[in-house]
């Protein structure tokens, strides 16, 4: 089991490991590296390239968790005026997202391949995909992209955060995005912005 280390004495119960840094030095993807990773949707053996791709295109533009993604339906998306809305849990704040082309290409092409589900991102039964099934992808996707450490799900939302944080937006519209309550959660973007440092002279 990944990430996880048996007790001695009772095999039975696995134990987390304290730290993530254990696994990886940064929680993050770059922007390329989420590229790579979108790209590889299309490379992983499967019968839906269109949704894999798609999805994570969308979980990391719009800094989605696994239950966001998981849920996403067809009624919260709005083709013709080029919007999504967000219906975020985890006690964070939903809200209404311009779509770009690449998305709606993207949806557009969801939509013919899957015309009779009410979920943007169906399983093999029609449903909607489980966060367990979405985590896989990703996982999958990250090794056949062969990155430099190991991925899971939640390094898109990063991805998003630090992505906004290094074009020098303001920490408020990067809680906004992110449907953050408390805005020190944003501030971990923007503090680990390497342009903030560009200014030093050693000479």
């Amino acid at each position: 089991m990944r990430g996880y280390q048996r007790r001695p004495e009772n095999l039975n119960l696995p134990v987390r490991r304290k730290l993530n840094s254990e696994y990886r030095s940064r929680e993050y993807l770059t922007l390329d590296e989420v590229n790579r990773l979108i790209d590889a949707a299309e490379l992983r053996p499967s019968r839906h390239p269109i949704r894999d791709k798609a999805l994570l295109l969308l979980m990391f533009r719009h800094g989605l968790r696994l239950i966001d993604a998981a849920g996403l339906r067809w009624d919260a998306i709005m083709l013709a005026e080029r919007r999504i809305m967000i219906h975020r849990l985890k006690g964070s704040k939903s809200g209404q997202h311009p779509l770009k082309d690449d998305e709606v290409e993207a949806l557009g092409q969801l939509r013919q391949a899957y015309p009779g589900s009410q979920y943007l991102f169906p399983n093999e039964r029609g449903g909607n995909l489980t966060r367990a099934a979405i985590s896989r992808i990703v996982e999958r996707c990250g090794e056949i992209a062969e990155l430099p450490l190991p991925v899971h799900a939640h390094m898109l939302r990063h991805a998003c955060g630090y992505h906004l944080a290094n074009q020098g937006l303001d920490t408020r519209l990067i809680q906004d995005w992110l449907g953050h309550r408390n805005i020190e959660h944003a501030v971990r973007y923007t503090k680990l912005n390497p342009k903030r440092f560009e200014e030093i002279s050693w000479g």
